[in-house]
């Protein structure tokens, strides 16, 4: 039995089967194929070298003319490799004599490769990492134009990762993709963030699982606690289908709240909205007794497709989301992209830093074809029901009002055009860095509403990376700095009389939650999933006596003893919530 700790990104136990999903990074496992399907493996593998040729020569043309010729010399020698036969004449041969997949033998040929230079004077042993470059290329074409094994799956599993991509997620089906476990990852990375909106229990950060799992071996994935256990034995398992049917008793207790009002026994009306990613999520917030959307991470559209949603890709989904809404108000968050892959994969100069780099508004602002068009799909669909419109990452008035600005002038254009819209969109703002948040009395002379996202806010007050597991114990929204930057804005919100939420995956958590409703908040935006078990602490309390408990957590001086305050709160609350192990931090 091998017990792993990571951290915990999506909540929920599971007892299942690995399935160990291929990553080009690591080896690639040998597999034969049928005599008939040799042409095809032979095909696939000049396909990908023709490919990444293709590709170098165009990076070889575009660093010569901005970089000079000298720059531009590497990518030649890349070229000449692939071009050379005595890389590419032993993968022929592998194919044909082993019948191996493609990707089988195009590994172990650059394997092989590396072996060479590194047995060569040391000179060119630094050649070693330009094969794994290539390697890399090439596989990236052979496991792109293959058919995913997640295709293949037919039984439920939980996939075991070293990473996954925000599309390889959302591409889960959920009928046989029960967890997942990845070796890299943070709390609030966009793939935890999607393991949330599906539902399913996720692990990650858990750095070596991928080399000690295997296909068809049992693991426990404990998305409570962050640990996943490879190979458990009896007494592990018994212990933990109890926990399963204990969890299973619970979510049956929460399913009665969807019809009753969130309001604290004290009669204080806490509104409770949903986080998504997609509009098919909306349902499940309805559900759960959402009273509508509070974050639509609108950057979906781009991260989970091959190519750049049109004006009318935009459209269609938020029309569709507010058809389903029924009425319900739809919050839309314009893109935040910037630091994500999809960016720095496509830029010929990727950023050393894009978390501190042009991201969000940033990047909006310098993209403004691109903004534009997803303006104009807002304030189109504007015309089928309520929405209001929210800026990500806003750091300075000038930001805010160039947002604004081009808002407006996209009103007149459709105007113009005599297109509908609702000229009356709120427009409203982020509070995700420290500089909006010592600035919300500024903000909230031109800003319809705050919305405080706390992963973000959280990373940059702390100067944690929010997906490097390495400092993940680092990163709690329970500092001090952070508890007393959010306290700020929801008193400035007060004074001018502004709607204040918090949409950060934090506002999920019980013992959190706890803590800004005792702030002062009175709107709280999470996954659908959170829904109820919120609402349940929610009925449980009175706003005063959380706002005792703020007093007291905003009196102790660090994230460890908040934390562990507003927890053992909670567990008094709400005893059935817990599972009854000890807690853990």
């Amino acid at each position: 039995m091998e017990i792993l700790k990571g951290i915990a990104v999506s909540p929920g136990v599971v007892v299942g089967r690995v399935f160990v999903l291929d990553d080009p990074r690591r080896k690639v496992p040998r597999r034969t194929v049928p005599p008939e399907q040799v042409h095809a493996e032979l095909a696939r593998l000049d396909e990908a070298l023709t490919a990444s040729v293709k590709e170098l020569t165009e990076m070889r043309q575009t660093t010569a003319r901005e970089l000079g010729d000298e720059a531009a010399k590497i990518f030649a020698f890349h070229i000449g490799m692939l071009s050379d036969p005595t890389l590419s004449r032993p993968m022929r041969e592998r194919i044909s004599a082993e019948r191996v997949t493609a990707e089988y033998a195009a590994w172990m040929g650059f394997q092989d490769a590396a072996k060479r230079f590194g047995a060569m004077p040391d000179v060119f042993k630094t050649k070693i990492d330009d094969v794994r470059d290539l390697s890399l290329r090439v596989l990236r074409h052979l496991l792109g134009a293959q058919a995913s094994r997640l295709a293949t799956l037919n039984h439920r599993a939980i996939v075991i990762a070293k990473d996954l991509t925000p599309s390889q997620t959302a591409a889960f089906d959920r009928n046989h993709v029960i967890a997942f476990a990845t070796d890299l990852g943070g709390k609030t990375s966009h793939t935890a963030i999607f393991a949330r909106a599906l539902g399913i229990p996720a692990v990650v950060g858990l750095g070596n699982i991928t080399s000690l799992a295997s296909d068809g071996i049992d693991i426990i994935i404990d998305g409570e606690r962050g640990v996943a256990i490879l190979s458990p034995d009896q007494a592990t398992l018994a212990e933990y289908h109890g926990i399963i049917e204990q969890r299973r008793t619970y979510q049956l207790s929460l399913e009665e709240l969807g019809e009753l009002p969130s309001i604290t026994r004290d009669g204080v009306q806490v509104h409770l909205l949903g986080n998504i990613e997609m509009p098919d999520e909306i349902p499940a917030i309805l559900e759960a007794g959402g009273e509508g959307v509070g974050l639509y991470r609108t950057e979906f559209l781009y991260l989970t497709g091959n190519s750049e949603p049109t004006e009318e890709d935009h459209f269609r989904a938020y029309q569709r989301a507010i058809e389903m809404l029924r009425g319900k108000i739809l919050t839309i968050r314009t893109v935040d992209l910037g630091a994500d892959k999809y960016t720095q994969e496509r830029t010929e100069n990727p950023e050393r830093n894009p978390a501190l780099g042009l991201r969000s508004i940033r990047y909006c602002l310098q993209a403004l074809p691109m903004f534009k068009t997803q303006l104009r799909a807002i304030l189109r669909a504007s015309a089928f029901g309520p929405i209001k419109v929210m800026f990500p990452l806003i750091t300075s008035t000038n930001e805010f009002r160039q947002g604004k600005y081009l808002l407006n002038d996209v009103m007149e254009d459709l105007a113009d055009e005599g297109i509908a819209f609702d000229r009356n969109v709120d427009v409203g703002m982020m509070v995700e860095v420290p500089s909006a948040a010592i600035m919300a009395d500024v903000f909230a002379r031109e800003a319809a509403f705050f919305s405080i996202g706390t992963n973000d806010l959280v990373q940059y007050t702390l100067a944690v990376d929010r997906i490097n597991e390495r400092v993940a114990n680092l990163y709690n929204p329970c500092h001090p700095a952070v508890v007393k930057l959010i306290r700020d804005v929801v008193r400035a919100g007060r004074r001018r009389d502004i709607p204040v939420s918090c949409c950060g995956e934090s506002a999920g958590e019980l013992d959190f939650a706890l803590l800004l409703i005792g702030l002062g908040l009175r709107t709280l935006s999470v996954t659908s999933s959170s829904i109820a078990p919120v609402k349940r602490l929610v009925r449980s309390v009175t706003a005063a006596q959380c706002g005792e408990l703020a007093r007291k957590a905003c009196s102790l001086d660090s994230d460890l003893a908040i934390s562990a305050y507003l927890r053992d709160q909670v567990r008094k609350i709400l005893p059935e919530a817990f599972d009854g192990r000890s807690a853990e931090h």
